[in-house]
Parts: C-alpha cells; structure tokens; sequence
C-alpha cells in the first residue's frame, strides 16, 4: 500500500504526515496549490519539513480547477441569491477529486487527510464502509464531505476521527514540531478575514443593486444594498428599526426584495433538498426510508430529528420540531442516530407549514 498523505501545513494533517512516517509506512506527501502565488505560506515550510525527513512531496498547481470549480462557483451562486458551501464543494471535487487523481497518478493507492471523521463498517448494512462523525464534537467535519462520493471516501484514510484535536496539538509540541501554517485555518481559504461581501467586491462582479425590504404580508419596510448581503436567518445589519428583533425569511430573487420577520416566522418546519449524494440507498437505511433521522443544515448545528422523504429527484425533509430556517445553497447532512453518514445534498428551498 502506497499511502500519499494530503497536507496544507496545518497541524491536523502534519501530524498526520508524522505519525504514518513513524510507523514506517510507505508514505509520500502532496500538496494542492489551491490559491494564488505569493499566498502559498504552507508550500515553503511543508519543503523544509520533509527534506528534513527525506519524505517526499509533490506540489500539484491545481489553481484552474480550484478557480473554476470553487471560486467562480461561489460568486455565481451569491449572485444568484444563494448562500453557497464551498469547503463541501472542494471535498467533492478538489480535494477528494482533482488530487486524488494527481495522487494516483503518482501511484498512490490510498489517500490520508487530517478530517476529523471515521469510516466503518454500517451494522445494518455490514458490507458497506460509511462515514461516521468523529469523536471530538467540536472538530466533527463529516459535514462537510456529505457531498463527497462515498466510493472516493472509501479510498482514504482519517487517522484523526477518533482523536481529539486538543491531543493533536500537544503531540506536535512534544515532538518540537511547529507547523507552518501554525493558525487555525478560516472558515473559506480564499476570503481574506472571512469577508465574503468585500471579497465578492474586489472579484468586480455584477453584484445585484438596491431593493426592498418587506414583510411577510408585502408591507415596505425599507430598503436593502443587495441580496447577496444577506442569509435567510440573519438577526443583524439590516438597518430597519423596529419594536422586536427582525430575521432575513427569504429572498425574492425575481422581483430583488428581501423578505423579513419575526422569530416564530423564521422557523421552518420542513426543506426540499436536490443534488442528493447518498452514502447509502434508502432502502437501506435503519427502520428503513421512513424512519427518523438526524438532519444538519449548518456546520456548527447539532444534528435535529427529522423524516425524510426521498425519491430520484430529490429529498424532502420534515422536522419534528421547528427549525431557524435554512440558507439555499448550503449543505444539508442525514445522518442515522449512531452518527453513520447517511446523505447530504443542497437545501433549494424551505416551508414554514
């Protein structure tokens, strides 16, 4: 077995590197230039680090694709109104996708990467090898690969699933080993200071001008600076005074107006999800296609039970209990009640009924 250890020059996936260099296993380090040059900072110490360790790495430029598949996807879809996933996005085609194939072609047979979630063996379902969250709740990333094949999942390996990211950073310390890229890494890569709005600015697009603000019942309220400002679920920065607090409902993308309301208003009870990847048919899933699941609509959200409906051309998804709504073109997680990967796809649209 040829394992190629994917690295940024962050810690979770350094360690990693380590920890399968120590155990003597046939090992090689690759790195996806993701970003453009001169922002690169992890390359340069991943360099230092592994010719230290006659550990070799290959550095594959997949910028085209990463500009192609992510960012200008990101930008499409704000102006589109939406709010898009793209750490879901990049798993599924990027890291999961293009550097996979470079790491083949290089003769990997296995991928290692520094997510914090487990594959196993599913008990109702013993042949087939799911993703299962990760054992620190806090650093859990099944999340963000619900988009991902499960075919491609079943080729890597997560030595970090059933560790705790706290443990992680104390075994690099012990060792002397300080990363390159030492921070946390933020939440999008590509958006300096995670600030979407000026970032979507400073890209020159034909971002969406001015429109209204209205109610749920039609009544103006005010105006906004742009769709693509705003989430469904947002509580702030919407610039209207009112006697209680405000949240974004939707967005009516065909006539430019923001809708809003009040708290109960912003809970949903169900939501339509399309461009459904399943980790397993529904038929079987435990107790069955209609049985409750667990439902993640955001990253940091504890998973809520739910019924899913689903069929070839989607998923519907009722809550048991009312829900802040959700955010069109962000992910959305089925998961059974032991933590096993179920589903994801993107939420289109949401009901309040």
């Amino acid at each position: 077995m040829v394992i190629a250890v994917a690295v940024s020059g962050g810690m979770d996936s350094l360690y990693v590197l380590q920890s399968l260099h120590e155990s003597g296993q046939n090992i090689f380090a690759i790195h996806g230039c993701f970003l453009p040059s001169g922002n690169e900072r992890g390359a340069r110490g991943l360099e230092e680090f592994c010719f230290s360790r006659s550990i070799p790495l290959h550095c594959i430029d997949l910028r085209a694709e990463f500009e192609r598949h992510v960012i200008s996807s990101f930008c499409a879809e704000y102006l589109a109104g939406l709010t898009p996933n793209p750490c879901a996005r990049c798993n599924g085609i990027i890291k999961f996708g293009a550097l996979w194939k470079a790491a083949r072609d290089l003769g990997a047979t296995r991928l290692a990467t520094g997510h914090y979630v487990r594959m196993r063996h599913h008990p109702s379902a013993s042949n087939a090898l799911l993703p299962l969250a990760g054992i620190d709740v806090k650093k859990d990333q099944s999340y963000f690969l619900s988009l991902t094949p499960v075919a491609r999942l079943r080729e890597a390996l997560f030595p970090l699933g059933g560790r705790l990211k706290s443990d992680i950073a104390v075994e690099l310390a012990r060792r002397g080993i300080l990363p390159p890229l030492p921070d946390e890494s933020q939440d999008i890569c590509f958006v300096p200071g995670n600030d979407y709005r000026g970032f979507l600015q400073s890209r020159n697009a034909s971002l969406p001008g001015p429109g209204a603000v209205e109610d749920a019942s039609g009544r103006r309220l005010g105006e906004h600076n742009g769709l693509w400002r705003h989430t469904e679920g947002q509580r702030r920065g919407m610039g209207i005074a009112a006697a209680h607090p405000l949240y974004v409902l939707r967005k009516d993308r065909a006539r430019n107006v923001l809708i809003v309301g009040g708290k109960e208003e912003s809970l949903c009870r169900a939501c339509r999800v399309e461009q459904v990847n399943y980790m397993l048919e529904p038929s079987q899933w435990p107790g069955g296609p209609d049985a409750e699941v667990l439902v993640r609509m955001r990253y940091r959200q504890t998973a809520q039970p739910a019924l899913a409906q689903c069929s070839s051309h989607g998923m519907n998804i009722r809550f048991i209990q009312k829900q802040g709504v959700p955010a069109p073109g962000q992910a959305a997680a089925v998961y059974d009640k032991q933590g096993y990967l179920l589903a994801g796809g993107i939420i289109v649209s949401s009901r309040t009924d």
